[in-house]
């Protein structure tokens, strides 16, 4: 598991898009992000696309034209398709060969820019945009150590983490058919619930939704069922990431949860960014694992190697932003609740393909693994509604004058993340955003 530095993180190169050479711009020419999006109002089929600046540029348009050779070449013909998973199988020799030659062609000084017609650039302002990724799996972890903890104080005040937390990745199989697209509107689900106070349960639509600010991983190439995938080689099984709203029913959660863990309080909606930021992107930004505190146990030798301790994490800051109906209708802009950090994640993302993948089970590309909520130690960092209004026993303002304990209809949830390092471009994940609408 090795970090690579080449040409395509060069902080000094700039596009012929000066939009991308915007220094606020989530998308500049050393991030290239991957979705699928069609020209809003068309008809046209769906299509990879590659963010830059303000613009999505059709890959497959280009490749057509030519442009790419070899393993550039295939890769550029997967992307006309509906979904990145094409291209995922193709393994990370074809990611990272269309990558570079799609930042030579970008490039300021790039000879061949008169071969991107115009029709192969599209405003992202104008473009309709999908699922990245035909998802067929989707699994998500626990694997920050702050929420654990903030999360298992609520319920068990003198023992919040239980005994197999620090030796064992640990996670649930979501539903992959409620995951949707940022923008896509969170109807607030309905079911059984049960207050503390109450004989019995009733039914009805959820009182207590929450949000969980969450990573998404999508796997590239996948593995045989029943040959795993060890941590040496989880890198390479990594397409890339996204932002992930995992939300959630708290008071449908705690009286189903028991005994085989979350179902309905989550499986009504997932909501994802449009755009995957390649593992290759992300590179300048990897940074060490999570320093455990001494008397913490090592983990297990198939979750250990010094690589993954040295530059298994990766350094993406995160924010959670709050538009309530009344701050829209005052164009009040969006409250930011917190601001948190994916080097809380006591467990690295290789160490999840290997866990996920130890006992034979098979992942394929286009799977998405997510990390559980991000939190920080502080109250200012906690990822989710649950931690931050210590499950409602305390509210928080908006500058609307509303308060909040939970989500109210209409709220709108924000997500962004974005990496940043001393001598590198910064790059973004863009947005992930959904509005409760109310329950059916």
């Amino acid at each position: 598991m090795s970090v690579k530095l080449d040409e395509t993180h060069d902080p000094a190169v700039t596009s012929w898009l000066t939009c991308a050479n915007d220094a606020n711009s989530d998308f500049p020419i050393q991030n290239l992000p991957f979705g699928v999006f069609r020209k809003r109002g068309s008809d046209a089929a769906a299509r990879v696309g590659v963010a830059i600046g303000s613009y999505v540029l059709d890959v497959a348009a280009i490749g057509a034209g030519r442009v790419f050779e070899g393993a550039a070449a295939a890769a550029a013909a997967a992307c006309n398709a509906p979904s990145v998973n094409g291209l995922m199988e193709l393994g990370r020799s074809h990611w990272s060969a269309l990558r570079l030659g799609l930042s030579r062609l970008l490039r300021s000084a790039s000879p061949m820019r008169h071969r991107v017609p115009p029709e192969a650039l599209v405003r992202i302002d104008d473009a309709e945009l999908f699922l990245p990724a035909f998802i067929g799996d989707y699994s998500d972890f626990f694997a920050s150590i702050h929420h654990a903890t903030n999360a298992g104080r609520l319920f068990r005040p003198d023992n919040p983490l239980l005994p197999n937390y620090k030796h064992v990745p640990i996670a649930y199989h979501g539903r992959a058919s409620s995951i949707v697209v940022s923008g896509t509107p969170v109807i607030r689900p309905r079911g059984q619930t049960r207050l503390p106070d109450e004989a019995g349960p009733s039914f009805g639509a959820s009182q207590r939704l929450d949000y969980e600010l969450e990573l998404g991983v999508f796997i590239g190439s996948g593995n045989a069922l029943g040959k795993p995938i060890s941590l040496a080689d989880a890198q390479d099984h990594v397409f890339g990431l996204c932002l992930v709203n995992d939300w959630s029913a708290r008071d449908i959660q705690s009286w189903e949860y028991q005994p085989l863990g979350p179902f309905l309080g989550k499986s009504f909606a997932t909501s994802i960014s449009p755009w995957v930021v390649t593992l290759d992107a992300l590179m300048p930004f990897r940074r060490s694992a999570y320093a455990r505190p001494p008397g913490d146990p090592a983990p297990l030798p198939y979750l250990d190697n010094h690589a993954d301790r040295a530059s298994g994490g990766i350094d993406i800051a995160l924010s959670v932003k709050l538009s309530s109906q009344t701050m829209r209708s005052q164009r009040i802009a969006p409250h930011t609740l917190a601001q948190t950090s994916s080097q809380y994640l006591y467990w690295t993302i290789f160490q999840m393909v290997a866990h996920h993948t130890v006992n034979g089970c098979n992942l394929r590309p286009g799977d998405l693994i997510a990390t559980g909520t991000l939190s920080g130690p502080e109250r200012t960092a906690c990822g989710s509604l649950l931690e931050m209004s210590v499950n409602a026993s305390h509210s928080f303002a908006l500058p609307s004058g509303e308060t909040r304990t939970f989500l109210e209809d209409g709220d709108e949830v924000l997500f962004h993340g974005r990496c940043s390092r001393e001598g590198y471009r910064s790059i973004g994940f863009g947005e992930c955003r959904g509005v409760v609408v109310p329950a059916n």
